[in-house]
């Protein structure tokens, strides 16, 4: 294995969970029975540059298929968020009419809905078939490829759509070549054009020892410090950043081409690179530390799970997301004996079950009518707006469960 970044070939240890199925993989009824395909899943760091990642040994034409599970919309947090999102980036850097927007993994149209009811012109970019039909129903014009530095040149700047604004939430950790989907934003890029990007900080993936973010769609985990020198080697400048709280605290960094003057850095910048420098992640001794973090929390969770079990108090979760598929296929969980079932509110989930651990996926009104004991929230960034949302459970005294950053009943 070498970087992918930097050609380098000696790594850093840093998290281990042993063998899994892609997070998304969602499995119908009739596919139980069959084989299913897992992959190692094991997180190193690039003792040159400092690069956290995983081998890809899960290629990316096969996690984002035509029967991606993974839809945007269903957060009305998230969708909050981009909301505010576009009010602030077409205030601050004057887009309208004539400007154009790109979106990278556009999804649904969950963001760019709001820019296209302001007049804004937009495109979006997005691999997986059926999350860019539901864009397209929405008139949201939509290229279903996957974006990189060959697409940038031939089918926005061959065609004349160089971008004010280039947007790329949550996928940034999840492209294969990074130095490569970077090489495109410079291409796409209009002479005056900003990049803005989120993915979730390394820094406090380690501080709150969330490796439940750890999955195969995230080939990368991404430092400031990474990020301004991937850009950097691509000809672009990182001039400046923001710390959010969103998938339990993310980045969202604004790059602009290296010779444009008119993008100073800001003061936030070198302020967050002392920051990650003061808490060690140019060293070794923060990633070798995190894997007995990882391990306690699995203890933890399990010791919990067959507590409940042995006292005869059921169990079930909320949010058949990545996050709780990492943490259920490391805990080693197969079946409904533990947890009965996950609730989650989108239809392209429900019916189905969760890979590697096969428990069965149900709509919300679940909850309501199995009245279990424990509902383990899984997306633990969304945990006010799941309680808030799961109000009745308290009203048969019910209690409300996260495994991650430690056990925690609320």
């Amino acid at each position: 294995m070498k970087c992918r970044h930097c050609g380098n070939d000696s790594f850093i240890p840093f998290a281990d969970l042993q063998t899994c199925p892609p997070s998304n993989a969602m499995l119908d009824a009739a596919a139980l029975g069959a084989p299913e395909v897992y992959y190692p899943l094991v997180v190193t760091v690039c003792d040159a540059c400092f690069l956290a990642q995983v081998d890809e040994l899960k290629k990316a034409v096969e996690i984002f298929d035509a029967d991606y599970t993974y839809f945007s919309s269903y957060s009305s947090s998230w969708l909050d968020h981009c909301r505010t999102f576009a009010e602030a980036a077409t205030a601050r850097f004057g887009l309208g009419p004539r400007s154009q927007i790109v979106e990278i993994a556009s999804n649904d149209g969950y963001l760019l809905q709001y820019f296209r009811a302001a007049g804004i012109p937009v495109l979006g970019v997005e691999p997986t078939a059926n999350t860019a039909a539901v864009a397209q129903a929405k008139g949201i014009e939509t290229i279903v490829d996957f974006f990189g530095h060959d697409f940038a040149r031939d089918r926005l700047a061959g065609a004349g759509r160089l971008a004010d604004l280039i947007i790329g939430n949550n996928v940034y950790a999840h492209v294969p070549d990074i130095n490569d989907f970077t090489a495109g934003l410079k291409a796409a890029l209009a002479p005056r054009g900003v990049v803005s990007l989120e993915f979730p900080h390394l820094l406090r993936l380690i501080e709150s020892t969330q490796f439940d973010t750890i999955y195969h769609e995230h080939f990368s985990y991404l430092s400031l410090a990474v990020t301004a020198r991937i850009f950097e080697g691509q000809g672009l400048k990182l001039f400046d950043v923001e710390q959010l709280p969103t998938h339990g605290g993310s980045l969202r960094v604004f790059g602009a081409h290296r010779e444009d003057e008119s993008r100073t850095v800001s003061p936030a910048v070198a302020a967050l690179l002392a920051e990650e420098q003061a808490a060690g992640l140019g060293g070794r001794a923060v990633y070798e530390a995190f894997q007995p973090r990882v391990d306690r929390i699995r203890a933890d969770f399990l010791a919990f799970l067959l507590e409940q079990r042995r006292a005869g108090r059921t169990v079930a979760a909320y949010g058949a997301a990545a996050k709780g598929n990492t943490l259920l296929n490391y805990c080693g969980i197969k079946g409904a004996e533990l947890i009965r079932f996950v609730a989650d509110l989108s239809p392209h989930k429900q019916g189905r079950f969760l890979p590697g651990s096969h428990i069965p996926v149900l709509p919300p009104s679940a909850i309501d009518a199995q009245r279990p004991d424990y509902v383990v929230i899984f997306p633990w960034n969304l945990t006010e707006e799941v309680m808030a949302q799961l109000a009745n459970v308290r009203g048969w005294g019910g209690r409300f469960v996260v495994a991650i950053p430690a056990l925690t009943v609320l």
